[in-house]
């Protein structure tokens, strides 16, 4: 039976991993970015502020949904989505963590 990656790196290491590769493309930046300076929750005019095709945008924001960074709904042919702040409170305790842990305590130059 093969080894996944549940059972090789710790649930944080994953879940930081997860953040990091839905934030590894400009698009979904951008559509985090527009999100949040909004407000509010957005319908259907992401597809407007980003340069990409319709499909492509509707992909990216999919993988935001499934990290938990946006929320959104499906109604018809209608897509309203908006910011998580749950999700983006769990990105941000991932990411200072990560960065604590980074930290070696040592003078620079001298690691």
């Amino acid at each position: 039976m093969p080894i996944t990656k549940s059972e090789l790196f710790k649930k944080r290491d994953i879940r930081t991993a997860e953040f990091a590769k839905v934030l590894g493309h400009p698009a979904r930046v951008s559509i985090l970015r527009e999100l949040a300076s909004r407000k509010e929750c957005v319908c259907g005019e992401i597809v407007d502020v980003v340069p990409l095709a319709q499909a492509t945008v509707s992909q990216h924001l999919k993988e935001l949904k499934t990290v938990g960074l946006i929320k959104g709904e499906v109604e018809g042919v209608k897509s309203c989505y908006c910011i998580d702040p749950e999700g983006i409170r769990k990105l941000e305790k991932e990411l200072m963590d990560l960065l604590a842990d980074l930290k070696c305590g040592c003078e620079p130059g001298s690691c």
